[in-house]
């Protein structure tokens, strides 16, 4: 992490210890990390979950692999054990053969038109919040938008 977000001025032991309580706020399960790793694969297994009825049960199971567990989502046996956790059976395949991949290049060729350059982003009428906040932040965002 540390060499990761070289020279922009972050404390990451401060901005680790802000994620660890506002997922304690949240009841979500947050584990110490030292490591980030590549969410690209861990995307593609995303939408084949989703174009399978199992979008939202994959994603809570790969929230938690990463930020709770610390697993890398990037290795393709991680992606095999939680995919078959949820009783889908064929990621390695899917992955392979890059079914998912012009999908998840869509979705970031329209991030990058919507300047969403971190998630979370959170965008109403083109007033946006970056990052994790707190519910103060958002709920002016929304309150800024409708007055």
């Amino acid at each position: 992490m540390e060499k990761l977000f070289t020279g922009r001025g972050l404390d990451i032991p401060a901005v680790m210890k802000r994620l660890e309580s506002v997922a304690a706020e949240c009841g979500l399960p947050f584990g110490p990390r030292t490591m980030t790793f590549n969410t690209r694969r861990a995307q593609e297994a995303g939408k084949w979950a989703e174009s399978r009825g199992k979008g939202d049960e994959f994603h809570t199971a790969v929230f938690k692999a990463y930020f709770a567990e610390g697993l890398n989502i990037a290795k393709v046996p991680v992606l095999v054990e939680l995919t078959e956790s949820l009783g889908l059976y064929g990621v390695e395949e899917v992955l392979s053969k890059g079914s998912f991949k012009q999908a998840v290049d869509d979705d970031w060729s329209y991030s990058r038109r919507c300047e969403i350059v971190a998630a979370p982003t959170f965008v109403i009428e083109g007033r946006r919040a970056v990052g994790a906040q707190p519910y103060e932040v958002l709920e002016r965002l929304v309150n800024s938008t409708i007055l």
